[in-house]
Order: C-alpha cells, then structure tokens, then sequence
C-alpha cells in the first residue's frame, strides 16, 4: 500500500502542498480530482521523488521512501506517466518501450507481448519515431513504457488530456484490465469526474494545496463534487 502522511511540499518559498495524506492500494484505482494549479503534480512528484517533501512521510509496502530518490522508488516498483506524456520523440517505440530495461534484472529485459495486446497499435509503429506519433498514440507509449517495468503502483498525470474520445474510451479499458487483477495500486490524476467516476473506487478532490474532500465514490456527493472542480 501506498501511504502518504500529512506531507508539505515547497517551491522556494512557496508553498504547494499543507497536511496532505492520500492512500492507494493494489486492486484499486484511487483518483485525485482538482482544477488546474491545485497541487495535483506536485502531489505526484512528491510519491515519485521528483521532488523533496518539507515535511510529512511517504510509505510503500510497508517501508519509509520519504528520502529515496526517483530511481531508488521505480526499483521499487512505482512507475509514473507524467502528463503530457513526456516520450523521448528522436527514439523509436520500441526504443521508447525499451528505456523501460532501466529498473529490470537483466534475465527480465524484454517487453512481454501483452504490451501490444493492450495496445495493439504499438505493434504496428515500433520503428517509427516517437515524436511523429499521434497525441494519443505518445500517450498509449507512455503508459505501455511505464508497465514494461512491471510496476506494483502506477502513477498517472492525466492520461486523457487533449486525447480523442476513441483513445480515451481504449485507456479507461486498459486501467480497468489493471485494477481487476488486483495485483497493482493505481493513482490517477484528473480533472473529468465522468472518466474518474467510471474507475475509481476511492476518490480525493484537491483545492489550493489542500485535500478538501475524500472518501469512496459511492459515499460523495456527486454535486458537492462538480462543484469544486468548476472554474
């Protein structure tokens, strides 16, 4: 399980995150909902080590990262699909799906065919340039990268922004596949409560570095929560 503990987070002098705690356990999708610049990001790069807390604690599977840095966290099994993708666009998608290797014993480098089950249009691409794909083919790269290193908790910053409805419909199929096996911890980030209420179990609504709401889908208010992520 994941389990972050009251945890501050600052930019200089500023801060991004006050007293936030959020839990996310294997055979669950928890999401986290916001407007824009509510400290979703900075969220994740805190559980990822892309970012040092101020203060607060970090636990996975039992054991304290608070300290760890980034690489030490995706040895562990944590993988992270920032938002906007972030593909390398000069290597090939299977150069792109290889970068993965990176945290994988030797014997386990390889992408398992799965991959292309779950995205069966990678299979077709794998030696054209990353940066000449579609927006919503990098994104369907970026999360197929992230589980070729056979990651127990998933991180994801918006997987749906500025996709195509057809993508998005082959991504939320994809987190469900996950979620069901029940062997994975998922941690989505969004701001559409339609696509997060299809998929989480658990959901927390941030607002100006706060998490102002939370609870199992089924016990919020549906209006309570539109509300807070309106403009």
């Amino acid at each position: 399980m994941l389990d972050v503990k009251s945890i501050d987070l600052h930019y200089g002098a500023a801060i991004a995150l006050r007293q936030v705690s959020i839990q996310a356990v294997p055979g669950a999708v928890t999401c986290l909902l916001g407007r824009n610049g509510v400290g979703k990001t900075s969220l994740l790069r805190a559980i990822t080590g892309a970012h040092p807390v101020s203060a607060g604690s970090i636990e996975w599977e039992g054991e304290d990262i608070t300290r760890l840095p980034i690489y030490e966290r995706a040895r562990r099994g944590i993988a992270w699909v920032p938002q906007g993708r972030d593909v390398f666009p000069l290597l090939t998608v299977r150069e792109n799906l290889e970068t993965g290797f990176a945290v994988l014993p030797r014997g386990q480098r390889r992408v398992p065919d799965e991959i292309f089950d779950l995205f069966p249009v990678l299979k077709t691409m794998l030696g054209r340039r990353g940066g000449d794909l579609s927006g919503g083919q990098q994104q369907q790269l970026a999360i197929a990268r992230a589980l070729v290193m056979k990651p127990r908790l998933i991180v994801l910053d918006e997987p749906t922004e500025g996709i195509q409805p057809s993508i998005i419909k082959d991504i939320g199929r994809v987190i469900e596949l996950l979620r069901g096996r029940g062997e994975m911890a998922i941690l989505l980030v969004e701001q559409y409560f339609d696509f997060a209420q299809e998929l989480a179990q658990t959901i927390a609504v941030m607002d100006r570095g706060d998490i102002v709401l939370s609870g199992r889908r089924e016990d919020l208010d549906e209006a309570d929560v539109r509300r807070r992520l309106s403009v």
